[in-house]
């Protein structure tokens, strides 16, 4: 497959945020995650725990259980204000997507059971139109699939292990073009990659009514390569480029407990190792001569911790309420922010319901609302941002349905 990668657009790309979670992760992958802000860890008891905690697995019915999800997207424009000219001022586009999902956990096999997820973890839209953003963000997209098949052992009653690996398909489109404010310079991006990692996963179940559980993520360093099409005063020779990202590890513990019987609640901490990202560094094959191409652009992200609770309530014998909280620190510091990643520190709220139409099958709703802090970057004026990010927010529509066999 064709492949041409620009160095801005690289930079887009990575550095930019899906609007949704702080980074460029995207939590929410199910009805139950939605439903509660990400806190689907220790409390996982679908067959989405094959993603969010394979080890749950050997907590669930011993049948197969299978599960299919769809998620609509919003996310709001988000505005500009510049403090040194109303003429950098702008807005962004509204974006609008579907996210479907899926799930499936085996029966036992001795103490043995095996899962797949296929998710999307990462994902960011993003399009400037005003002649100021769009010289470095005109428009990009990241989309990322992730097959993830898992096995999980069961220990015992109490304890349960797993792990598997992850292939991560990643396909991004990204443009910009600065000849709009007088400088002859415009790239442009479209290509895809296939990396590998792992994953595993730990519960602890001292009783029916209480689970301890903590799984880890790895690191993938996605690693492009490609042809380079640049603009540079007059349109350069197609050559090589490479360039290698991270896509940083997350380490989650939680707990899951029921202080009356029909009452689940989860309380989660997670921690995003976005420091692996700290710096951009791009070769060309042949060297392009230019060093705002060549030179490495310094990211320098801090590793983050999102704070989750999730609540599941049986109303009846038919009917689950589920809400949910998080607050979602961003990783980037004030010194490398940009129109790629107008990124703050997020407040998630969520509610869902789960329907039990028979013994076999159940169906869900859930949505989420997801308002991102004003940021104030005041670093410097000769910075590319020098002003404040406001409107920044994300709705998320998740419908899902639930079947054993």
């Amino acid at each position: 497959m064709k492949k041409t990668i620009s160095t801005l657009a690289l930079v887009s790309l990575f550095a930019a945020t899906s609007a949704f979670a702080s980074g460029y992760r995207i939590p929410e992958q199910s009805v139950d995650s939605t439903a509660k802000a990400g806190a689907n860890v220790a409390s996982a008891t679908r067959a989405d725990a094959a993603y969010y905690n394979p080890a749950n697995m050997s907590w669930l019915d011993n049948t197969w259980n299978v599960e299919g999800d769809l998620t609509y997207i919003h996310l709001t424009p988000v505005t500009y204000d510049d403090y040194r000219s109303s003429l950098f001022d702008s807005e962004s586009e509204d974006e609008n997507f579907l996210l479907p999902t899926g799930f499936l956990v085996s029966p036992f096999y001795g103490d043995v059971r095996f899962g797949l997820a296929i998710t999307a973890p990462y994902g960011l839209a993003k399009r400037w139109q005003d002649r100021y953003p769009r010289a470095t963000a005109e428009e990009f997209s990241l989309q990322v699939v992730e097959f993830n098949p898992t096995a999980s052992y069961k220990i015992s009653d109490m304890v349960s292990i797993a792990a598997g690996p992850r292939m991560l398909y990643s396909k991004a489109t990204v443009i910009s073009d600065a000849r709009y404010v007088g400088t002859p310079v415009a790239r442009d991006m479209d290509g895809d990659t296939v990396e590998w990692g792992y994953n595993a996963a730990l519960s602890v179940k001292p009783s029916k009514d209480l689970n301890f559980s903590a799984t880890y993520r790895s690191n993938v360093d996605l690693d492009f390569e490609g042809d380079v099409d640049l603009f540079i005063g007059r349109a350069l020779p197609t050559r090589d480029g490479f360039v290698s990202i991270p896509a940083p590890a997350v380490f989650t513990l939680a707990a899951a407990f029921k202080p009356i019987e029909a009452l689940t609640v989860e309380l989660s901490w997670d921690r995003t190792f976005w420091s692996e990202y700290d710096n951009l560094d791009f070769d060309f094959k042949p060297a392009v001569g230019f060093a705002p191409f060549e030179a490495a652009i310094t990211k320098d992200w801090d590793d983050s911790s999102a704070y989750r609770i999730g609540l599941s309530y049986q109303l009846n014998e038919v009917l689950t309420l589920l809400g949910g909280f998080a607050y979602d620190e961003t990783p980037v510091p004030d010194e490398t922010i940009g129109f790629e990643l107008p990124d703050s520190d997020a407040f998630l709220y969520s509610v869902g319901v789960q329907y039990k139409v028979n013994e076999k099958m159940e169906i869900g709703v859930a949505m989420l609302y997801d308002y991102k802090k004003t940021r104030e970057v005041t670093v410097s004026p000769t910075s590319t941002v020098y002003g404040e990010f406001t409107d920044s927010s994300a709705i998320l529509l998740t419908a899902g349905i639930n079947y054993k066999f």
